[in-house]
């Protein structure tokens, strides 16, 4: 949902950060890849070791380069095919580190049950699905926008359980793997819907190279 309704209040910030960059000879990809590495290793490093509110705050703080090196694309006229793969591919990245790091804390740090990081190993795997969905959905003329549980929603109630739990807010982090679980369930199940509805729903495909 924030990714289609919350781009334009974002942009009064976000867009002239994006000049600043690109006037210094900076380029989207290199924001992509320097925001993802810094967002993973805080993940990967900071969850695990009970650092939360760090985690938390450093990851949102980089997480932000996602809205930045789009901005840059849009502002150089428009991005790249590998522009928007490296992206993507980034994106799934991060997404995996942080639900890998939360499991991690969970079974080192609060030695949570079983059922917990099942959920969250879960939230891991339908956060790829969603995401994939909608890129395999395009790929064959299909158009599927918005949905409940989109990146931006699942990195706020992620990492605002981290912060909550971090400040001494019990369950924080479970209660907000279980809503992102059921979220992201019904998400799955609502983007295959779209897609079922669209138009281009029952064209014909070409068979793939070497059938």
């Amino acid at each position: 949902m924030l990714s289609v309704h919350g781009r334009k209040p974002a942009a009064v910030v976000v867009e002239p950060v994006a000049k600043g960059l690109l006037k210094a000879g900076v380029t989207p990809n290199m924001i992509t890849l320097a925001g993802t590495i810094a967002t993973m290793l805080a993940m990967m490093v900071l969850i695990p070791t009970d650092h939360l509110v760090w985690a938390a705050v450093l990851s949102t703080i980089f997480a932000a380069c996602d809205m930045v090196d789009g901005t840059m694309a849009r502002l150089r006229g428009g991005g790249t095919a590998f522009g928007a793969t490296l992206d993507a591919s980034c994106d799934r990245l991060t997404d995996g580190a942080l639900f890998g790091s939360i499991a991690m804390w969970m079974v080192y740090v609060a030695d949570l049950s079983a059922a917990h990081v099942a959920a969250c190993l879960a939230v891991l795997v339908l956060s790829q699905a969603i995401s994939y969905i909608k890129a395999r959905a395009e790929a064959g003329g299909i158009s599927v926008v918005g949905g409940l549980i989109e990146r931006p929603e699942r990195l706020i109630l992620a990492l605002g359980g981290l912060a909550l739990e971090g400040f001494g807010v019990p369950n924080a982090v479970v209660v907000s793997i279980w809503l992102l679980l059921a979220g992201s369930l019904f998400t799955v199940v609502q983007r295959l819907v779209f897609a079922a509805r669209d138009d281009q729903a029952n064209a014909k495909m070409a068979p793939p190279a070497g059938a």
